[in-house]
């Protein structure tokens, strides 16, 4: 079937759904929602069988509802409508929500159901809650409806409406810390998390609040006040007790999310540093020591890949027969934290100072040769944070997970991280060019038949834990544990003779050098686009296949 999946960006669900559907054989191109013209002039070219909205801030033209069936993806229940419904669910405090399928129609939301799916809500940020329980959902869906079009079938009457929500504006959100109660400082914040973030005045500043937890272990201080930092986060009293928020940033246009430390160095200067705000935890069971990081939205600072680096070593003073590491539930690894980039007095020098110090990581897990190293990938991965999961002598990863290990989206970046060792090592030299030059994401079937990782663990959260407890548990218990370190000495050996690790880094980093201070500007150019979100101008070859067929092919 021909899929035309139409989104505002190629976020995680458009890629899911990408991965999906190229993995059950469908055809499937991507159109940028940028004009009803373009969108107009894709259908031409393409001929869908069904356009599949994952992601849309606009409203499809009723000429090109009429041309082809148009499925949306909506963040709630049958009957629910309106633009922020995820929003909404989290900031009244849902039990319960759902995805559903919906045709569209002239009147929003309000068309046939095709397939829906309720689950539990979490306390989680509208981002960790769109990337998992909507994500999942809205697969299962798609799927759902496929079969129901191949089989001939319609659904049923529209189910009764609700009323359309307004969109949740900044000020139904808008944080009171003497009159909010902890629990509804964390709703606001995390039903804005990722955007547009929840306003509250903090030490006399309008400040936007990203990534809360509830802190626990601090006394109770007069709401609105400062009372600690830990870290990147400052923690800020409630009505009844604190919070630590990781990420502020100032309303005026331009400014950028960062590290809440860092926007409010000033005011902070004097308070005590606190725990309770740690990204890295290292516990040993058994003959296994977990190493967690969770790192926010992935992205790794030069401080997060030293405080990473640090953990590792610390960690090779353990007795223990195996390294896991487990990355954070939502991301394994982005690699570069291109805000803290794109806010540096110098980018090219903060970019150079960052990728030397995501090597050093990735060279330290290289040079564990008394210990099996294993990456446990629960979490979406990309550029960097797919090669530093590579370093592992075994890579797991959750069903569902999407990967994007190249660099090319940002603006041609060569990358580092040892990658043109640790790729080719696992996939072969040809592969290794696809991977790369492809710039597609990749799901856990095509990265195991690539032999890009080893295994694929459930994609339920707590399925996937038992099954990788048990994996790492059998491994650890192998009577051929010792043979296995042998044989991981004997090839690092054979790989240092043949070429040593630090050729590669040299050679990658001259290349880096080039992204960062040559004439070419384009990672600068990408990278300030993604920051600041800046709006695409067309949808990039690699995705709107049906205009590569089109350059190919003008006569057609």
């Amino acid at each position: 079937m021909r899929i035309l999946l139409l989104c505002h960006s190629f976020n995680s669900l458009t890629q899911r759904l990408f991965v999906e559907l190229r993995e059950r054989g469908e055809e499937v191109s991507v159109e940028y929602d940028i004009s009803d013209d373009i969108l107009r002039e894709t259908v031409d070219l393409f001929r869908p069988d069904l356009i599949l909205a994952s992601f849309l801030r606009r409203a499809i033209p009723q000429d090109v509802l009429r041309q082809a069936l148009c499925l949306v993806v909506h963040p709630g229940p049958p009957g629910d409508r309106g633009p922020s419904a995820l929003d909404w669910a989290i900031l009244e405090g849902r039990e319960n929500w759902g995805v559903t399928l919906i045709e569209a129609v002239e009147e929003l939301d309000a068309g046939a159901v095709w397939a829906s799916r309720a689950f539990a809500m979490r306390a989680a940020t509208k981002s960790s809650l769109y990337r998992n329980e909507v994500t999942r959902g809205a697969v299962e869906c798609v799927f759902e409806a496929l079969d129901m079009l191949r089989a001939g079938k319609r659904p049923g009457p529209p189910p009764t409406l609700q009323p359309i929500k307004p969109f949740c504006a900044r000020a139904f959100r808008e944080i009171d810390f003497r009159q909010d109660d902890t629990a509804k400082v964390l709703r606001k914040i995390r039903s804005a998390d990722g955007a547009p973030g929840a306003i509250a005045t903090i030490a006399g500043r309008k400040l936007l609040c990203f990534d809360a937890r509830e802190a626990h272990e601090l006394a109770a201080g007069a709401p609105g006040d400062i009372l600690a930092r830990s870290g990147k986060a400052v923690a800020v009293a409630t009505r009844d007790g604190a919070v630590w928020i990781g990420c502020l940033r100032e309303i005026a246009a331009g400014s950028l999310k960062l590290p809440a430390s860092l926007v409010l160095a000033m005011e902070t200067a004097t308070r005590t540093e606190q725990p309770g705000y740690s990204n890295i935890s290292y516990e040993q069971i058994g003959e296994a020591g977990y190493l967690n990081f969770d790192f926010y939205n992935g992205a790794m600072s030069v401080a997060d890949c030293r405080a990473l680096q640090s953990a590792i070593e610390a960690a090779r003073e353990h007795k223990a027969r195996a390294l896991v590491l487990t990355g954070g539930p939502d991301y394994w690894s982005n690699g570069l934290h291109l805000g803290l980039i794109e806010a540096a007095e110098s980018a090219a020098e903060e970019s150079w100072r960052n990728i030397n110090a995501m090597n050093d990581c990735v060279r330290a897990l290289l040079d564990i040769d008394d210990r099996l190293v294993v990456s446990c990938i629960r979490g979406n991965a990309g550029a960097g944070g797919v090669f530093l999961a590579l370093a592992a002598d075994l890579v797991l990863m959750r069903r569902g997970v999407v990967l994007n290990p190249h660099y090319k989206d940002m603006g041609n970046l060569y990358g580092s991280e040892y990658w043109t060792y640790l790729l080719p090592r696992r996939v072969g030299a040809e592969s290794a060019r696809k991977i790369t030059q492809g710039r597609l994401p990749m799901g856990a079937d095509e990265a195991l038949r690539l032999k890009l990782i080893d295994a694929v663990l459930p994609e339920a959260p707590d399925e996937a834990e038992t099954a990788f407890c048990a994996m790492i548990e059998s491994l650890v218990s192998s009577p051929d544990f010792s043979g296995m370190i042998e044989a991981k000495r004997a090839r690092r050996a054979r790989d240092e003779e043949q070429k040593p690790l630090e050729a590669y880094r040299r050679e990658e980093l001259e290349r880096m050098r080039r992204n960062f201070w040559g004439f070419d500007p384009s990672y600068h150019v990408a990278r300030h686009n993604f920051i600041r979100k800046v709006a695409k101008s067309r949808t990039p070859l690699h995705l709107a296949i049906h205009r590569s067929l089109a350059a190919r092919n003008p006569q057609q």
